[in-house]
C-alpha cells in the first residue's frame, strides 16, 4: 500500500487533515509476527521459558515482605511466634536473603533466555526494511533525504529491544503484581486499603499518561529537528569539495548550528518536563504510603495488627511503586518505540513503483538488440520528457544518442535499466518487453559506464569485483588489465587492496572511469551503455578512455549517450534527440551532409575547440 501522509516531515499530512496515528498499538500488533515467528519453534520456547521465569521472580518478590514481617514479629514478640524468637527471626532472615538472590537469578535467567528472541526479531525487521529500500524506485531515493532515512532505521531498530523488554518484563509483571497485592491487602487488611490503593494507582497512571503524552509531542519535535540536523551534516560532508571550492565553511557551520540549536532547545523543554512528571508522581505515591502506614499504625494501636504488618504494608507498596516510579519513562519509551517503529513500517509500506508481474520469467537474451517502441515518459505529470520515441539498436552495433541538454538522453538509460516504466509504449531488449520479465534479469544483461562513477569506500579489488557476485581474483586481475588499470595498481603500495575513499575520491576522474570499465568487464554483459562516460575528463585522458571503451565494445551491442560529438563520430548510427523526439538519424557523414541539428551542434563544438575544419569534414563526408 502507498505510504499515508502522517510523518511530520511530510507536508501533505497537514493538507489531508487525517494523519495516520503511527503511535497506535496497531504498530505493535504488526510487530508480533517478528516476535512470535511461525517457523521458529526454538524462539517460541525461549519466550515461554522467559515468561515462566518472570512469574516465578514476581512470586518470590511478593513473598519477601512476608519473610520480613515474620522476622520483625519474631524480634518484637508479636503475633503467634513462639518463645524462641531469635531462631525463628534468623530463619526468616535467611529465607529473605535466599528469596532476594532467587529473584535476581530468575531475572537474569529470563534475560538470557529472551536475549536471542529480541535480537532475532530486530535483525529480521531491519533486514526487511533494508530489502524494501533497495526495491523502492529511483524517484523515492531522489526525493528522500538519506540522513533522515538512515536515522529512521537506526531509531526503529534500537527501540525494539527496549520496548519489548518493558512490555514483557515491566508492564505485564506490574499488572500481575497489582492484582496480587490487591488480594493480599483484602485478605490481611480489608477492603479499605484495597480501595485506597486502587484509586491511587488509577490516579498515578492517569497523571503519568497525561504528562507523558505532552512530552511525546516534544519528543516528536526533537526527532524532526534531530533528523534535520543530521541531514545537514551528512549533506555538507558528502559535498566537502564543493564547500571548499566556494569557501562556504562558515555558511555550512551556520546552517548546521541553526538546526542543532533548535534541537537543543526542544531537548531542554523535553527534559525539563521530566521534573514536573517526577514531582506529580511523588505526591501521589507518598500520599498513599503515608496513609497506608498510618492506617496500619492505627490497627496496631487497637491490637488488630502487629508491628510486622507495618513492615509488610510498607514493603509491598514500595515494591509495587518501584516499577510504577518509572512508569512515565516506560510509557514514554514504549510510545516512542511505537513512533519509531511506525515510521520504519511506513518505509516498508512505501509503494514499489516498478514491480515485476506475478510469474514473470527471466530475460533470456538470444539477440542483444534494444528498441524503444513509441515510448512516452515524464517524471512529473505536467512535464513530458520523451514524446512517442521510437528507435532500434541492432545486435552487435554501436548507436550513439546525442542532443541538447534536456532532450531526454539520460532518461533513455534509466528506462532501459527499468528504474521507471514508461507511461506509454514499450522498451524491448532481445525482442522482449522488459516490463514483462524480471527486473534483475534485465539489469544483468546490461553493463554501464556512467559519467559520474561512484565507488564504495572499499578496496580496488572489491569495487572491480562488484560487477559480478563471487568474482575470483584472476577474473578481477584480467578485468583490470583489459581496462588499462594495471599501471596504476603497480604504482600503489597496497595494489588491489588500496582503499579508494568515500565515493572513490582518492582516485582521479580517469582512474575512476577505468574502475567502472573494469567492473563492467567483470559483469561481461551482452549490452553496454556508455552514459557520457568521458564528458568530465580532459582531452588526453578522454582519448585513452575512448580507446579502452572501443575495445570492450567489440562484440557487444553498445549505446553511447554523448555530449561531445567527437567521441561518437565513428558510431554505426547516431540518433539526434530534441525535446524528447527523434529528429535525425544516420551516421556521422550523412548527418553532417544533411545540415540539420547535428551539423549545427558539430559546428558549435568545433568552434568551441578552436577547430576550423568543420567544412573539410563535411566535404570529406560527401
Amino acid at each position: 500500500m502507498p505510504p499515508e501522509t502522517s510523518t511530520p516531515t511530510d507536508p501533505s499530512a497537514a493538507k489531508t487533515g487525517h494523519p495516520r496515528d503511527v503511535e497506535s498499538w496497531a504498530t505493535l500488533k504488526r510487530f508480533l509476527p517478528y516476535l512470535w515467528p511461525n517457523n521458529n519453534t526454538g524462539l517460541r520456547i525461549r519466550i515461554a521459558v522467559a515468561m515462566i521465569l518472570v512469574l516465578a521472580a514476581k512470586g518470590v518478590t511478593l513473598a519477601l515482605p512476608f519473610a520480613y514481617k515474620g522476622a520483625v514479629d519474631a524480634m518484637s514478640g508479636s503475633g503467634t511466634i513462639g518463645s524462641d524468637g531469635a531462631t525463628v527471626a534468623m530463619a526468616f532472615v535467611a529465607a529473605y536473603a535466599l528469596g532476594r538472590f532467587t529473584s535476581v537469578a530468575f531475572d537474569n535467567l529470563r534475560n538470557i533466555a529472551f536475549e536471542r528472541v529480541g535480537q532475532v526479531a530486530t535483525l529480521h525487521l531491519a533486514e526487511d526494511v533494508f530489502h524494501r529500500l533497495h526495491r523502492l524506485s529511483l524517484r523515492f531515493h531522489l526525493a528522500r533525504r538519506t540522513g533522515e532515512v538512515t536515522k529512521i532505521i537506526e531509531r526503529g531498530t534500537k527501540s525494539i529491544d527496549q520496548m519489548l523488554y518493558f512490555l514483557l518484563f515491566n508492564i505485564a509483571p506490574t499488572i500481575f503484581e497489582l492484582i496480587a497485592v490487591g488480594i493480599i491487602f483484602y485478605v490481611n487488611f480489608g477492603i479499605e486499603l484495597v480501595a485506597a490503593t486502587s484509586v491511587t494507582v488509577v490516579a498515578y497512571v492517569w497523571v503519568t499518561r497525561a504528562i507523558t503524552e505532552w512530552r511525546t509531542k516534544l519528543r516528536r519535535e526533537m526527532n524532526d529537528l534531530d533528523g534535520k540536523a543530521l541531514h545537514r551534516a551528512v549533506d555538507s560532508l558528502l559535498n566537502y569539495e564543493t564547500v571548499k571550492y566556494f569557501g562556504a565553511e562558515a555558511r555550512e557551520e551556520a546552517r548546521y548550528s541553526q538546526a542543532a540549536r533548535a534541537y537543543a532547545e526542544a531537548a531542554v523543554k523535553s527534559e525539563n518536563s521530566v521534573g514536573l512528571l517526577n514531582m506529580a508522581q511523588s505526591v501521589i505515591t507518598n500520599a498513599l504510603v503515608g496513609a497506608a502506614m498510618a492506617y496500619t499504625v492505627w490497627g496496631w494501636s487497637t491490637g488488630a495488627l502487629t508491628v510486622g504488618d507495618l513492615v509488610l504494608v510498607n514493603s509491598l507498596l514500595i515494591q509495587l511503586f518501584r516499577p510504577l516510579d518509572v512508569l512515565g519513562w516506560v510509557y514514554r519509551t514504549i510510545r516512542q518505540g511505537l513512533i519509531d517503529m511506525g515510521e520504519m513500517f511506513r518505509l516498508i509500506d512505501t509503494d514499489i513503483e516498478v514491480k515485476d508481474k506475478p510469474g514473470a520469467p527471466a530475460l533470456i537474451v538470444r539477440r542483444p538488440m534494444v528498441a524503444f517502441d513509441n515510448v512516452t515518459f515524464g517524471y512529473d505529470p505536467g512535464r513530458t520528457i520523451l514524446n512517442g520515441l521510437s528507435f532500434e539498436v541492432p545486435a552487435g552495433s554501436t548507436t550513439a544518442i546525442v542532443g541538447p541538454s534536456g532532450a531526454g538522453k539520460s532518461t533513455i538509460g534509466r528506462l532501459l535499466f527499468r528504474f521507471y516504466d514508461p507511461q506509454q509504449g514499450r522498451v524491448l531488449v532481445g525482442d522482449e518487453d522488459i516490463a514483462t520479465v524480471l527486473q534483475d534479469s534485465v539489469r544483468a544483461a546490461i553493463g554501464i559506464v556512467p559519467q559520474d562513477t561512484v565507488l564504495f569506500n572499499e578496496s580496488l579489488a572489491y569495487n572491480i569485483g562488484y560487477g559480478a557476485e563471487g568474482a575470483d581474483h584472476d577474473r578481477i586481475v584480467q578485468a583490470a588489465r583489459d581496462a588499462a588499470l594495471t599501471p596504476l595498481i603497480a604504482r600503489l603500495p597496497d595494489g588491489f587492496d588500496t582503499m579508494v575513499g568515500e565515493r572513490g575520491l582518492k582516485l582521479s576522474g580517469g582512474e575512476k572511469q577505468r574502475v567502472a570499465i573494469a567492473r563492467t568487464l567483470v559483469k561481461n554483459p551482452p549490452i553496454l551503455l556508455l552514459d557520457e562516460a568521458t564528458s568530465a575528463l580532459d582531452t588526453r585522458t578522454e582519448q585513452e578512455i575512448l580507446g579502452t571503451l572501443k575495445r570492450i565494445a567489440q562484440g557487444r551491442t553498445t549505446i553511447a549517450i554523448a555530449h561531445r560529438l567527437s567521441t561518437i563520430a565513428d558510431a554505426d548510427n547516431i540518433l539526434v534527440l530534441d525535446q524528447g523526439r527523434l529528429v535525425e538519424s544516420g551516421d556521422h557523414g550523412v548527418l553532417l551532409k544533411r545540415g540539420g541539428l547535428y551539423a549545427d551542434m558539430w559546428a558549435r563544438q568545433a568552434n568551441e575547440r578552436g577547430n576550423d575544419d568543420v567544412t573539410v569534414d563535411a566535404e570529406a563526408a560527401e
